[in-house]
């Protein structure tokens, strides 16, 4: 008897350790594109990509599964979302508070469980999308394409109503994120009119079907916005991850074919001409300029819808804990700003809340100003 439970003990403490251990890589992970802006990060310890370094693609590997796919010019890695047992805004902590009281263990059951609910609603629905979508566009790319562009830029929209709502009752005011949705549903509107130039909504049916579900999954977005962020965003990576895997198996299966057909005009003008900060702005991955597409014919076209799909992948992923978001360009603000001044003087803290029910709890207590 006293054998049994001295390996119980011992595999709890295993579990536990192993817990820990997961979760604090977790947390560094979500830090990792901050620390490619420091001047002190070394190579051998720093989590960070950073394109501009001569060891460019070598990454640490981390313990989120990956699809890594290679093309001519560079690779392309999307990850998953995070596991059940890592927990969002827990800053490595998690296991250790979940030992020292039975509230944290409590705490900690509770979020894995919902996690795997809403992973699981999530997948369902995209699924059943996905089968109309099989069903109506067997063989016909463009016009699925024009359906798919129509629906996956629905979610930016409802991000951004609900926040704007948020907004109006002093509850929200990180601009990031709304800075960040608006340049992913441009990136998107661009993808929709590549499809169009195209010709994938020639057919009065395929309009309507697009249309229809659209208005139906912003609503959809909205309400789920509103209980869940991390439930929403969830939903639009598997939408964001669908897409990446179609355009992928499209390039395989059509690549010759596509590098003899001339590039769309729409595609040359939004990735090689003009301002490129929206461009930049979605890519929360990424250091700005440092992604600038070539496009020659058709197959570079889809060869960086599909990348940007991927980004939005990355995006969504991020977002899913709570207050991660930056944009890439206010890392360069916080830099500048940090190099001219260095006292910050009065700092205002930044409204936030996760779903409806933390708004209505935060808007009892209002604002202040911290003086430093």
């Amino acid at each position: 008897m006293a054998t049994s439970l001295s390996s119980l003990c011992f595999a709890v403490s295993v579990s536990s350790s192993s817990s820990s251990s997961s979760t604090s890589l977790s947390s560094s992970n979500t830090k990792s594109f901050r620390n490619l802006t420091t001047s002190n990060c070394k190579k051998s310890t720093c989590l960070g990509y950073n394109p501009l370094s001569p060891f460019s693609n070598r990454r640490k590997v981390f313990t989120v599964r990956a699809t890594v796919l290679q093309d001519d010019e560079e690779k392309v890695k999307v990850e998953e979302s995070f596991q059940p047992k890592s927990f969002p805004g827990d800053d490595g902590k998690g296991s250790a508070s979940a030992e020292d009281t039975g509230e944290g263990t409590s705490s900690s059951v509770l979020e894995r469980w919902a996690i795997k609910v809403e992973q699981s609603v999530n997948i369902a629905l995209t699924d059943s999308v996905i089968k109309i979508l099989d069903v109506f566009y067997r063989d016909r790319d463009y016009a699925r394409f024009f359906v798919l562009e129509t629906i996956a830029r629905v979610p930016y929209f409802a991000f951004m109503s609900v926040l704007h709502l948020y907004e109006t009752f002093g509850w929200w005011r990180r601009a990031d994120y709304l800075k960040v949705h608006f340049a992913e549903s441009w990136n998107e509107m661009h993808h929709l009119l590549i499809m169009e130039e195209l010709g994938g909504n020639s057919w009065w049916f395929d309009r309507f079907l697009a249309q229809h579900i659209a208005v139906f999954y912003y609503f959809m977005i909205v309400v789920m916005y509103m209980i869940s962020p991390r439930m929403a965003y969830h939903f639009s990576e598997c939408v964001e991850m669908h897409a990446f895997e179609t355009y992928d198996k499209f390039l395989k299966l059509q690549g010759d074919e596509l590098k003899k057909l001339p590039a769309s005009e729409v595609a040359v003008k939004y990735y090689t001409e003009g301002d490129l900060y929206l461009f930049d702005e979605f890519q929360t991955a990424r250091i700005p300029n440092s992604r600038r597409p070539k496009i020659e014919n058709l197959y570079d076209v889809f060869l960086n819808i599909r990348d940007d799909e991927a980004e939005h992948c990355k995006t969504m992923k991020a977002c899913q804990t709570h207050g991660n978001l930056r944009s890439p360009h206010s890392y360069q603000a916080d830099d500048s700003h940090n190099i001219q001044n260095d006292d910050s003087g009065c700092i205002v803290p930044q409204a936030d809340c996760e779903g409806i029910v933390d708004c209505l709890k935060k808007s009892a207590t209002p604002l202040q100003t911290t003086m430093k």
